[in-house]
């Protein structure tokens, strides 16, 4: 994935399902959505926290997440990379894999 090449999964993934409004978001629902342990989640959490791109507020023993709005035009900003990367990867993925077949297939002893 090229996304992988620029990006940590965990972080964007997270930043990117927070950005989805329809859902009211903490901790073990991010977990979940994202595939993350925890206490991994729980350190990005404090990161986002400390870079002012998180709220949380508490809600009995659930802490609620939600992006402020330097956080939410990141985490758009973020979305449309992604976007932009899906698309590269699909219309040149495709010849990315036919240069290197050729290239296999020109190496001396092949």
């Amino acid at each position: 994935m090229i996304s992988a090449l620029f990006f940590k999964q965990k972080p964007v993934r997270a930043l990117a399902s927070l950005a989805q409004k329809d859902r009211v978001w903490y901790a073990s629902m991010l977990c979940k959505e994202i595939d993350c342990t925890y206490p991994h989640l729980t350190n990005l959490l404090k990161e986002f926290e400390r870079q002012n791109l998180i709220t949380t507020t508490g809600q009995g023993r659930i802490k609620i997440i939600e992006l402020t709005d330097t956080g939410d035009d990141l985490a758009h900003d973020l979305e449309n990379l992604l976007r932009r990367m899906d698309k590269i990867e699909k219309s040149g993925g495709s010849k990315a894999q036919e240069q290197e077949a050729e290239a296999g297939e020109k190496k001396p002893g092949k």
